[in-house]
C-alpha cells in the first residue's frame, strides 16, 4: 500500500490535471483528436510564461550591464544552417520496428530500458556507433510500441531534425529555407552589427528569446519535449584564453538563477557532456529533479571560435573583432552560451511549487493544493474578494481590485465562501489575497463608536495562511514590500 507521502506526492499526471483544469495547458488541436508534440498555453499558462521569461530578461541583461538584446528572424539564409554545421550533424539516430513501423529515438530506447531495467551499458549511450546500438536492441528490447519480442529492427541511421520548406512560389535549391533549430545563429550573424551600432567591447553578451523547431522523432512527457518550443539564450563573446575563466563564472551565475526563484538546490544537477558537439570545447547541463527524473534544463557550453570562423568562411565576410584596448589586434572572439528551455522552466517552476499540504486541524486530514511559485512568477499576484456579494461590499472590491491593476495582474473572485476562493487561488499560486469585508466601508461600530478597522482590508499570505490588517492607502507599497522580500518555500 502506498503511504501517505506517496499518494499526495507531485506526478506529471497531476501536473497535466492541474494545467488544464486551470487554464495553464491545452493540448493542441483537442477538438481534432490533438497534434502531437504541440500545446497551446491558456489564460493563466501565458502569464506564467512571459513572468518566468521576464525574470531570466531582467536577470541576464538588466542586471548586467554587459549584455544587450537582439531579436533576430526565425527565417534565416539556409546557409547559415550550413555554416553552422546544423544541415551536416543536427539529427538523432533512428530505429524502426518492422513488424509495426514504430519509430523509435535509439539512444532514448536505449536509456529508457537501462533506466527501467537497472542495467549499465559497457560505454555511455551518447558514445555508442550505430552498430553498437543496433546490437544493444536487437539483444535486449522489446518494441515499446506493438511488445513484439521478435525484435526485428531496421539498421540505425541518422535523422535531421530541421524542418525544411520553401520561400516563395517556386521550390528549388535557391528558396530552401529551414524553420530555426535554435535561436544563436542570429546573434552570431549579427555580430558586427552590434558591435558597430552599439559600440560593444569584448567582452560583452548577446540575449534573445525566441521559438525554435525540432522534428523530434518522438515526444513525450508532456511540454518537456516538443516540436515547437521557445529558448532563452545569451552568447558572451570574450577574448581568447579568457573563455575557460567566464565560463565558469557563467556556470556559477546561472546556478544561482534558479535557487533565487526558489527551486531547491536539492533538486538540481550538474551533468558534464562526455561526448561534444562539434562546435564545443566543454559543456554542463543543469539538470532539475521532474516527476521523471533528472532531466535538462538549460545548458552552458564553450562554443569557441566556431560559429564566428564558420560564418567567416562560408558568407566570405570577416567576423573577427579588432581590440582597441589590446594594440588593435584582431582575433575571432569565443563564445559562453547559456541555453535555458524557456517551457521546460514553466514544467520545472511547476513541479517545485507543487504541494498537496495537510492543513487540518485536531488530528484531521484537510489537504490543499498549492503552488509555491515565486511571487514574480505567479500567473496572478493579487486576488481581490468581497465577504459577501451585498452591502456594498463586491462594489468596493472591484473598485480596490481596479486601483491594483496599475501595479499587479489582479483576479476578481466573489463565488462561494471566502474559504473555498483561497482555495482556488492556492491552486493556481496567487501568493496574495486582499479580503474586503464590512470594516473595511463602515467609518463606525454598531454602538457608533469610531472603527479603527475602517478604510483596512485583510491581506491572506499564500504560503504560510496567515493575515494581516492592511490599510487601503498603504497597500500597493505593502505588496511590493512583501514582493521583494519574498523568501522561496523550502521542503
Amino acid at each position: 500500500m502506498a503511504n501517505e507521502k506517496d499518494v499526495h506526492a507531485c506526478t506529471l499526471d497531476k501536473i497535466i490535471s492541474l494545467c488544464k483544469r486551470r487554464g495553464f495547458v491545452y493540448q493542441a488541436s483537442e477538438i481534432y483528436g490533438g497534434q502531437a508534440g504541440a500545446w497551446d498555453y491558456g489564460p493563466l499558462g501565458v502569464e506564467f510564461k512571459r513572468n518566468i521569461q521576464n525574470a531570466w530578461w531582467h536577470y541576464m541583461t538588466q542586471l548586467h550591464d554587459d549584455v544587450v538584446g537582439l531579436d533576430s528572424a526565425i527565417f534565416q539564409h539556409h546557409k547559415t544552417w550550413e555554416a553552422s554545421g546544423h544541415v551536416a550533424h543536427f539529427s538523432d539516430p533512428m530505429i524502426d520496428c518492422l513488424e509495426c513501423q514504430a519509430r523509435h529515438r535509439a539512444d532514448k530506447l536505449i536509456e529508457d530500458y537501462c533506466a527501467a531495467n537497472n542495467v549499465k551499458t559497457e560505454k555511455p549511450v551518447d558514445t555508442m556507433t550505430h552498430e553498437e546500438m543496433k546490437a544493444f536492441i536487437d539483444a535486449n528490447i522489446d518494441c515499446p510500441a506493438c511488445g513484439s519480442k521478435n525484435r526485428k529492427y531496421t539498421d540505425v541511421r541518422e535523422f535531421n531534425l530541421m524542418f525544411k520548406t520553401h520561400l516563395g512560389p517556386v521550390a528549388n535549391e535557391a528558396s530552401l529555407i529551414y524553420l530555426r533549430p535554435e535561436t544563436c545563429q542570429g546573434i552570431f550573424t549579427d555580430f558586427k552589427n552590434i558591435v558597430q551600432s552599439n559600440r560593444m567591447k569584448i567582452p560583452f553578451g548577446v540575449a534573445q528569446v525566441g521559438k525554435s523547431f525540432r522534428n523530434e522523432i518522438i515526444f513525450k512527457n508532456f511540454i518537456f519535449r516538443t516540436c515547437e518550443f521557445e529558448q532563452m539564450e545569451m552568447e558572451y563573446f570574450c577574448k581568447p584564453g579568457t573563455d575557460e575563466e567566464i565560463f565558469e563564472n557563467w556556470r556559477k551565475e546561472r546556478w544561482n538563477f534558479y535557487l533565487k526563484y526558489g527551486i531547491a538546490e536539492k533538486n538540481l544537477n550538474w551533468h558534464h557532456h562526455d561526448k561534444l558537439a562539434h562546435y564545443a570545447k566543454d559543456a554542463y547541463d543543469i539538470q532539475y529533479n521532474f516527476p521523471i527524473g533528472f532531466e535538462e534544463i538549460e545548458g552552458i557550453h564553450n562554443r569557441t571560435d566556431f560559429d564566428l570562423s564558420q560564418h567567416t568562411l562560408v558568407s566570405k565576410k570577416d567576423m573577427s573583432y579588432m581590440d582597441q584596448d589590446d594594440g588593435n589586434k584582431s582575433y575571432t572572439p569565443y563564445v559562453i552560451e547559456t541555453s535555458a528551455g524557456l517551457n521546460r522552466n514553466f514544467l520545472m517552476f511547476l513541479c517545485e511549487g507543487y504541494e498537496e499540504q495537510n492543513v487540518g486541524k485536531d488530528g484531521k486530514d484537510d489537504y490543499r493544493t498549492v503552488l509555491h511559485l515565486h511571487p514574480k512568477l505567479a500567473p496572478i499576484t493579487v486576488a481581490v474578494l468581497p465577504l459577501m456579494k451585498k452591502d456594498g461590499l463586491a462594489e468596493k472590491a472591484k473598485e480596490i481590485q481596479h486601483q491594483l491593476k496599475e501595479d499587479f495582474v489582479t483576479d476578481y473572485d466573489q463565488s462561494g465562501t471566502v474559504g473555498k476562493r483561497y482555495r482556488r487561488q492556492d491552486e493556481v499560486g496567487t501568493p496574495f489575497c486582499v479580503t474586503v469585508d464590512y470594516d473595511t466601508i463602515r467609518e463606525q461600530k454598531d454602538d457608533g463608536s469610531p472603527n479603527p478597522d475602517f478604510g483596512t482590508v485583510t491581506v491572506r499570505f499564500r504560503d504560510s495562511m496567515e493575515q494581516e490588517r492592511v490599510k487601503l492607502t498603504e497597500l500597493v507599497g505593502f505588496l511590493h514590500n512583501a514582493i521583494r522580500n519574498y523568501k522561496p518555500v523550502v521542503r
